[in-house]
């Protein structure tokens, strides 16, 4: 549900791309953002005229041509054809698929925990220990990556199956910098700041959270993004892992402690607009236009890369409104996480032109083709920042790079019946009043019942 939300962030409708240079999006050489000596190197080092691969995903529409600019690189440089085709039921098309013995050579998975089950009946390829070495050499938090690409194979041993590539950040807070400036504030750098700045605010008179947890059947997920950023912010990773994973049951002392931090936010009357009794009425499509009021209803608001999707028509990023990181507590000494999602790709029919289909993954200037143009980030630290469409796109990309550990939503790696049922009513039950002890003691019970 809420990765699905995150794939379309930001797109931008773009011409079709074919393997010849003069319909490339940019130019070779013609660009000094873009690495084209990367571009070159892999040219020079891969030649595979008149072969084909294929290239399934959940892209559509105007997502569809941005991948398809990607990968007509990959089809200048090598002499191959890549067809790549999107589903909107990917998730249940690749399980048929790859059951019936009729894979795609390469597929693109929003659910890492998807490509891992397939992994564990023996339907991906593994990538290498070579290539889980290049990814912690190169992305941020490198390991936090190789984490998210390693699954059990069929005979129970772990190896790395999944690139990660093309990430979503969700460890945001959304404000109105001329409301700032207004009334004072700075933009807090640690969460002792913003629990400071929060309090000052209500000092102030005013309020300072917009929260909405409304999504139709899908009520209560914002509120699972806010437990596992606090997670991130109160655990270890491994915690996280552990929790993610029920190898610690939900009702563990210190998941209930996250839940409670969320609950010191969203559960004061004083700290939400409209109180506490809106949150679970207010649409989460909803929840950002007090940010825009005037007077403002709210100066804060917690949530993802895509929402300015929600902002009044016109709304101009880093004008009318800007973002921050969600801040770690200095106290507790866990670096810089960043919670996120994103799309990891495996190889689900081995051949040459998927190995180096990969490969190329690793260059540069298969990044900076799509920062340049919308809707993606990554923690490649060897592309160039300056290659991104805009400087909201590049403040996150370096909200990523500065990342010391990244994790994929957690409720999406849950079973869906936790992760996209429990764990979202749990939430809707602890804002309208239950104790966090109650809804987690009840979600670990749905979770003991589908072991």
């Amino acid at each position: 549900m809420k990765t699905s939300m995150l794939i379309g962030a930001f797109a931008l409708a773009l011409s079709g791309s074919v393997a010849h240079a003069a319909d490339l999006k940019f130019a070779p050489g013609e660009d000094a953002r873009f690495n084209w000596q990367s571009f070159e190197d892999f040219k020079a080092a891969h030649d595979l005229s008149g072969q084909e691969m294929s290239l399934f995903g959940p892209w559509l529409s105007s997502d569809k041509d941005l991948v398809e600019s990607v990968t007509a690189y990959f089809e200048e440089a090598t002499g191959a054809k890549v067809n790549y085709s999107g589903s909107d039921s990917f998730e249940q098309q690749i399980v048929i698929d790859t059951q019936a013995g009729s894979p795609p050579n390469v597929a693109v998975f929003p659910q890492p925990g998807l490509a891992g089950d397939l992994a564990s009946k023996g339907l991906l390829v593994p990538l290498g220990n070579e290539t889980a070495d290049w990814m912690k050499e190169n992305y941020a938090a490198g390991q936090s990556w190789v984490d998210l690409g390693t699954y059990a194979g069929k005979d129970g041993a772990k190896a790395f199956f999944a690139f990660p590539y093309k990430a979503d950040v969700k460890s945001l807070v959304w404000y109105v910098p001329e409301n700032f400036e207004d009334a004072g504030y700075e933009v807090p750098q640690t969460m002792e700041e913003l629990k400071a700045l929060s309090d000052q605010i209500v000092a102030d008179g005013e309020t300072p959270w917009c929260i909405g947890l409304g999504s139709g059947g899908a009520t209560g997920w914002p509120a699972t993004d806010w437990v596992e950023d606090l997670m991130l912010r109160t655990q270890s990773p491994e915690v996280y892992d552990q929790w993610v994973t029920n190898e610690i049951p939900f009702n563990d002392e210190r998941v209930v402690a996250a839940i409670e931090e969320f609950g010191a936010f969203a559960r004061n009357d004083d700290y939400v607009d409209g109180g506490a009794g809106a949150v679970a009425s207010t649409d989460f499509r909803d929840s950002p236009k007090g940010l825009f009021a005037v007077p403002p209803k709210c100066y804060m608001h917690r949530q993802a890369s895509f929402i300015p999707s929600f902002f009044p028509e016109g709304t101009q990023l880093g004008r009318d409104a800007d973002f921050f990181y969600l801040p770690a507590y200095a106290e507790k000494d866990l670096g810089t996480p960043v919670l996120g999602a994103g799309t990891v790709f495996a190889i689900t029919k081995d051949s040459d032109v998927a190995r180096a289909f990969i490969e190329f993954l690793k260059t540069p200037i298969a990044h900076e083709i799509w920062m340049a143009q919308a809707g993606f980030l990554t923690p490649h630290k060897g592309v160039n920042p300056e290659a991104y469409a805009n400087d909201a796109l590049r403040k996150q990309g370096e909200i990523l790079t500065n990342a010391t550990t990244f994790r994929f939503d957690g409720s999406d790696l849950m079973p869906g019946k936790i992760g996209a049922g429990a764990f979202w009513t749990g939430m809707i039950d602890y804002v309208g009043g239950q104790s966090a002890e109650e809804v987690a003691g009840e979600i670990q019970k749905e979770w003991d019942a589908i072991k």
